[in-house]
């Protein structure tokens, strides 16, 4: 039985590895003939471009204050009088000379008459005291009249010369009070306050209205005192109030030292047009000290993801990664990548917000320099953000 089953073993050891070899060669084959893998479909097709250098101006940015320029108190001089008509009100534009209000004149004009019957005495005498004076002198030489006598005839006539000319003061003066019943603008300006009220009888130095002076404003900006030495009189600024378009200024002073408190200075710009800053209004503004060079991209290719600036690069595999960047100033359309960025590093130049990190694009190349040249062209016209 042994011997019968020796020659079906080695029979069986010699098939085995033959069956094995035949079974691999058949897997191999259909393998190769499975079709191969498909390559991986473009999610988009973008645009891409690189970092382009540009000139950009530089600004420093500041907050502060609209405030006039200059503002009058226009109060009354005359004393004790009633007030009988007030002709302006808040927010009127009068010119100089023009009469904002008027005092009732009835009592000034009754110290007028009484002075004028006062002169009108003193005159009288003066002329009777001329007269006994000239013939004290005409009689000196005869000897008629002694030396005391004359001497008090030409001591009365100075003394009646003297009360004319104090009635005549005193005239004047209440001459002075009838002109000071009328209240006149002292320059031209808008009328900003107003205290007067029509049947007051007021002291002298009593405020009745409040004016800006010619009707100029001007931005009273706090300047960190890092940047206070860049900024020169002339330079031109641009103020933006919380409500209204961009406003054009001109530095009129800078200030000549620093809050210890806050370490910032005062700039005063004056505001040509002020258009719709009022004053007492808070305003953001900009100065622009010089130029510098810097890389910049399109808006549209920087993104904004959970308050961080990112782009897409675009690999040799035409792959998109997630690049996380500092931006800085912005010039129209184009915006200054201060770190986080090669300058030879291709990125999606729009529709990056579609894209995620690692999907493939297909890739459409852009001229980018045009751009470039508009925002150069653009940069004195467009706000930019301090760096």
């Amino acid at each position: 039985m042994k011997q019968n089953l020796k020659p079906l073993v080695i029979a069986l050891a010699v098939a085995l590895p033959l069956i094995g070899a035949a079974v691999a060669f058949s897997v191999r084959a259909a393998d190769d003939k499975k079709p191969a893998a498909a390559a991986p479909k473009p999610a988009l097709t973008v645009t891409v471009t690189q970092p382009q250098t540009a000139t950009l101006p530089v600004r420093v940015a500041a907050n502060g204050n609209v405030a006039a320029w200059q503002e009058a108190s226009i109060g009354t001089e005359a004393n004790g009088l009633r007030l009988a008509q007030v002709l302006v009100n808040v927010g009127d534009v009068v010119k100089r000379g023009q009469v904002l209000a008027t005092f009732a004149p009835e009592t000034v004009q009754a110290d007028i008459a009484q002075m004028r019957a006062g002169l009108a005495e003193a005159e009288a005498m003066l002329a009777e005291a001329k007269a006994n004076a000239q013939r004290a002198r005409d009689l000196q030489p005869s000897g008629a009249l002694s030396a005391q006598q004359i001497t008090q005839f030409l001591t009365a006539e100075r003394t009646a010369q003297a009360r004319v000319e104090a009635q005549q003061a005193m005239a004047k003066v209440q001459q002075l009070r009838l002109s000071q019943t009328r209240v006149l603008a002292p320059d031209n300006g808008v009328i900003s306050a107003r205290s007067a009220t029509v049947g007051a009888v007021l002291p002298a130095g009593q405020e009745l209205f409040r004016m800006i002076r010619q009707g100029r404003l001007e931005w009273r900006a706090e300047v960190p005192s890092a940047d206070v030495a860049a900024i020169k009189p002339g330079m031109s600024a641009t103020i933006t109030p919380p409500a209204g378009s961009a406003l054009k200024g001109t530095v009129r002073m800078v200030a000549p030292t620093v809050d210890p408190q806050t370490r910032n200075g005062l700039v005063y710009v004056d505001l040509a047009e002020p258009g719709s800053a009022k004053a007492g209004m808070f305003a953001r503004g900009e100065f622009e000290v010089g130029s510098g060079q810097g890389l910049t991209l399109p808006q549209s290719a920087v993104l904004l993801r959970d308050g961080f600036s990112y782009v897409l690069r675009v690999g040799a595999d035409s792959k998109v990664s997630e690049a996380k960047v500092k931006v800085g100033r912005r010039v129209g359309d184009r915006v200054e990548i201060l770190s986080g960025l090669a300058a030879d590093v291709r990125v999606v130049a729009s529709g990056g917000g579609f894209l995620g990190d690692g999907d493939t694009v297909r890739v459409v190349e852009a001229a980018d320099k045009p751009a470039v040249k508009s925002a150069a062209a653009s940069a004195a016209a467009a706000p930019v953000a301090a760096k």
